[in-house]
Formats: C-alpha cells, sequence, structure tokens
C-alpha cells in the first residue's frame, strides 16, 4: 500500500482492503490527525511520505493480529477514555460487573476506603473514585510499567487515586479498607487461548500466574488469604475471574470465613464475579 500523495479517502478504501474497515478509518484518523466528517467531505486531502509510512506500518501490525488500542494507545472504558500500552491490558466490557458491584456497595457508605489490587492502566480504581467521589481509592500493581500507564490516566481523570508499587498487599501494612476489588490474572497457563484473538501481545503476567499444570486460581488465593487483614468488618471482598472458576472461588472464600458469598453473572449470562463479606 503506496499511500504517500494519494487522498485519505483512496488510503482508507485500501488500507479496508486489508483490516476492518473501522480499523482502517480511526488508524487513518490518528495518523493524519483528521475526523470521519474529513474523510467524507475532503478524501483527496493528500499523505505526506511520513503520514504514508506510519500508516503502512500500522496496517500492516493490526493485519499481524496486534490489538487497535496498542496501535492508537488508547481504549475506552464506560464514558472514559483511557491511555493504554503493552504494558497493561485492553479493558474489556466484562469488567463493567465488578465496576458496578464495587460502586454499588461503596455508595451506601459516607467516606469508604477501597483498593484496587493489580489495578494495571487503572480503570477500576479511576472509575470508581468517579463513580465514588467521597471515596478514598487506592491501586496497588507490581509492574512499575503498568503503574506509569495508571498514574497518566489518574492524572486525566482522579488525580485523588492512590497509586502504589508492590506484591499484592505488600504496600499496605496496617491498612483496613471497606472494599478490596481485583481483576487478577486467572487463565490457566498454556490455555490455548492465550494464543488468539491478539491475546499474544497483551502482558502474559497480568493474564495467567504462569504456573505450568495449574489451575490458574493461584492469585485469587493470594489475595482471598490476605484479605481478611485489609478489610474492616462487614468489608466486602470482589474478584473477576474465569467462566468456570466461580464455584472454586466461592469455596475458596468459605474457607476463610467469609459470608453472603455468591456469584454474578456478565451481559453474556457467564459467573464474571465472585464475592463475599468479612463477617
Amino acid at each position: 500500500m503506496d499511500a504517500a500523495g494519494a487522498g485519505i479517502g483512496a488510503a482508507w478504501r485500501a488500507a479496508s482492503q486489508r483490516i476492518d474497515r473501522l480499523d482502517a478509518r480511526l488508524l487513518i484518523e490518528q495518523v493524519c490527525g483528521v475526523t470521519h466528517a474529513d474523510l467524507i467531505a475532503r478524501p483527496e486531502t493528500p499523505l505526506t511520505p511520513a503520514q504514508a509510512a506510519l500508516l503502512e506500518s500500522l496496517v500492516a501490525r493490526r493485519a499481524g493480529g496486534e490489538p487497535l488500542a496498542y496501535l492508537t494507545g488508547r481504549a475506552w472504558f464506560r464514558d472514559l477514555e483511557f491511555l493504554v500500552t503493552p504494558a497493561v491490558l485492553i479493558p474489556r466490557p466484562e469488567t463493567e460487573l465488578l465496576v458496578n458491584l464495587a460502586a454499588e456497595r461503596a455508595q451506601r457508605l459516607e467516606t469508604p476506603r477501597i483498593l484496587d489490587l493489580g489495578t494495571g492502566s487503572g480503570i477500576v480504581a479511576i472509575t470508581l473514585a468517579r463513580l465514588c467521589p467521597f471515596a478514598a481509592v487506592t491501586g496497588v500493581d507490581f509492574s512499575p510499567e503498568a503503574l506509569a500507564v495508571a498514574r497518566a490516566n489518574a492524572e486525566r481523570h482522579a488525580p485523588d487515586v492512590r497509586l502504589l508499587a508492590g506484591d499484592w498487599y505488600a504496600p499496605l501494612a496496617g491498612e483496613r479498607f471497606d472494599l478490596i476489588v481485583s481483576n487478577p490474572p486467572y487463565v490457566v497457563f498454556g490455555d490455548p487461548h492465550l494464543e488468539r484473538d491478539g491475546l499474544p501481545f497483551e502482558p502474559q503476567c497480568a493474564l495467567t500466574d504462569g504456573i505450568a499444570g495449574g489451575d490458574g486460581l493461584a492469585c485469587v488465593r493470594s489475595i482471598v488469604r490476605g484479605a481478611r487483614a485489609h478489610l474492616e468488618a462487614d468489608g466486602w471482598l470482589l474478584i473477576e475471574h474465569g467462566y468456570d472458576q466461580a464455584e472454586r472461588v466461592q469455596a475458596l472464600l468459605l474457607a476463610h470465613d467469609f459470608g453472603e458469598i455468591r456469584s454474578w453473572q456478565d451481559f453474556a449470562g457467564i459467573d464474571r464475579v465472585t464475592g463475599g463479606r468479612r463477617q
């Protein structure tokens, strides 16, 4: 695809032969700094050689399966646009269930303290901070690269969110919260799904615990084990998990003396979040 000197409309048509038409449009808008209206009204607008070269590179990467969000550097979650890089997972609509359940509980309290473990890009912590303006929200992640993305997103959307580096509860000695939420790694190591749908481009440490022969729940176990020491009386723990893990997560919560244990289904009717209350 040689788009140098060609109009943006022709470049869009050419790119659409190789990748999804919407993806092609979004890449051209990003590279050329134009809008959808510009593409329709002024399709003859030429690309510079530099723009053409960049567009060719991005189209080739998208054709190779790299997620669009990593190519544009942004993704939407609920009504907010977040910065994303290959250091963090791309936001998924299923995680809205976790946010909704958490917000529902936090909004019953005057000044709730909320902890998001494995915060990644910060979408859960930041969205909760906006939904619950009187909450004190903390996000924790062990990855410096992920925390850099989360900090950039917090600066844009919720500057008061506190972000800490560490492994789960490590940086939180002596602290207690009214609500702990997490979307931890839970895909079984070696699962064939990890080779599909752009997942090879996402951070594997955020998808799987890396334990060969495991059940994907090593991180969930760490979170459940440490939760009671960091939850206020009657505080809630809510965990997002895989489609077939609800019963095992319920059993973990029961073994650690949680009450009111149940699972909630996402928009596809799949058990996606399991939680319980500290008794």
